[in-house]
């Protein structure tokens, strides 16, 4: 059975990806896509380009304040795990890195793997905060009147947000009661043990505590707060990348107004294609051309070499660490589909 999964698994996500990149492409013109990729502004991609690295030195920084409840770690083993992990989910499918991630720190820096990966967790919920609170911002005092441009969608990324965001902040609550109040995760336990078989009891608390441990910079204040301000420093820089390569086009795009493509970035990326191949460019397609007015071949052109700017660097970056490493290809997907491997 586990010998389909992956199969099957890559199977769909790479129709997915050729299904989302024939409704990226369906009313585009090739040449005329060509021509406006050829006309856009070199400074400004390599602008683009210097973000998305500056992007991931402040991942790294950040990650460093989530790790800081599980012992010392090195910037140097943080940023090389970051991008060999960013590198992982850009090739392969379902976010292998996500998982190659924190097992690559935790065996170089000696932390608990099952820990280390709960910090992941705590950085998917600071980003999505971060998102919704540019997107918040930008409702409440910046947007232009957006919904008169395309109202179906700007209503549907509106209400998105509002159903995301109590999730969001639930999903906080859940990892504060785990980190800050241990007798609550002991009263669930002792529930456990007499309703499951030992073994498995004992399995699941040794797990939950171990992820509690990774939740740990929940229990301080300051910490947190610094992760926050981490986050909206990432999200602003990718914002940064965002509105300097639509300014390459000469997409009308103001910079607040990639707080608002961002929202649709989001979603886009979270499909589960090999970085992002599809989703990502279908939304930056449709936000531009709805709230934008840009036109359909230069915004076509312009996610196509937004992905490249945002993807491509990092995954070569990571694919040179991972050979450092002595990792090829195939031992980055077995390290990231074997359970066993990441003792998780």
């Amino acid at each position: 059975m586990s010998a389909l999964r992956v199969p099957i698994r890559t199977i769909v996500a790479i129709v997915l990806a050729v299904g989302l990149v024939g409704l990226f492409l369906r009313n585009a013109d090739v040449s005329r896509v060509w021509h406006a990729m050829r006309g856009a502004r070199l400074d400004l991609l390599a602008a683009g380009v210097g973000l998305t690295l500056v992007s991931y030195i402040v991942r790294a920084e950040r990650w460093q304040y989530l790790l800081e409840p599980l012992g010392p770690t090195r910037f140097s083993m943080a940023f090389r795990a970051t991008v060999i992990g960013f590198a992982a989910s850009t090739v392969l499918p379902a976010r292998a890195g996500e998982i190659l991630r924190p097992y690559l720190l935790a065996r170089r820096e000696g932390l608990s793997a099952t820990a280390t990966f709960a910090t992941i967790i705590v950085e998917r919920i600071l980003d999505l905060v971060s998102v919704l609170s540019l997107l918040a911002v930008y409702l409440l005092l910046f947007d232009p009147g957006m919904a008169a441009r395309d109202s179906t969608l700007f209503t549907a990324v509106r209400l998105g947000g509002l159903v995301v965001a109590p999730v969001a902040l639930a999903a906080l609550a859940v990892m504060y009661a785990l980190a800050g109040h241990p007798e609550w995760l002991d009263a669930a336990l002792r529930t456990a043990d007499r309703k499951l078989p030992a073994r498995l009891a004992a399995t699941l608390g040794r797990v939950a505590r171990l992820f509690a441990n990774g939740f740990g910079v929940l229990r301080r204040p300051t910490r947190l707060a610094a992760s926050l301000a981490w986050s909206l420093v990432l999200w602003l820089v990718i914002c940064g990348e965002t509105w300097a390569v639509a300014r390459a086009f000469n997409l009308d795009m103001p910079f607040v107004g990639s707080w608002l493509m961002m929202g649709l970035l989001v979603v886009g990326v979270s499909l589960p294609t090999p970085g992002g191949v599809g989703g990502f460019h279908e939304a930056f397609r449709l936000g531009a051309t709805a709230f934008f007015g840009a036109d359909n071949d230069a915004a076509v052109g312009a996610a196509i070499l937004l992905h490249a700017t945002s993807f491509v660097p990092v995954t070569f970056l990571g694919l040179w660490y991972a050979a450092r490493e002595g990792l090829d290809l195939r031992s980055v997907e077995r390290l990231a589909t074997t359970p066993s491997e990441v003792k998780a």
